[in-house]
């Protein structure tokens, strides 16, 4: 079973992210915001992560730089979200995908699986 990691601080969108999620198919792990993202990437070991840009008190875009430079964590798959156009931005910083708020359960179901079968 795939394995996503959400990182959102919209908790009506993680409780519908979630239950989308499992009823795809997946196993969701969701993250306290202010989590250390890339110790629980470490421990967790997803094949995606879905990251939201704009975090309460920190950013997806310092979060996914974290990720990228560090050895165990620079190859793991992240799809990054956001309601402000932001792909170039995401992509430069290592952003593997990019999806705009508001999107399509099925625009989601399809960016996630074309990363976890690569």
């Amino acid at each position: 079973m795939p394995k996503v990691l959400l990182v959102e601080d919209d908790l009506t969108m993680v409780s519908l992210l979630m239950t989308l999620l499992k009823m795809e198919g997946f196993d969701v792990v969701a993250l306290d915001v202010d989590a250390d993202v890339p110790a629980v990437v470490r421990s967790e070991r997803p094949d995606v992560l879905f990251l939201d840009v704009h975090l309460s008190n920190q950013s997806g875009l310092d979060v996914i730089s974290n990720l990228r430079k560090n050895k165990q964590t620079r190859h793991v798959r992240v799809v990054m979200t956001s309601g402000l156009d932001m792909r170039e931005e995401c992509l430069k910083h290592g952003a593997d995908g990019f999806l705009l708020k508001p999107f399509m359960p099925d625009d989601l179901i399809k960016v996630l699986k074309q990363y976890i079968s690569k």
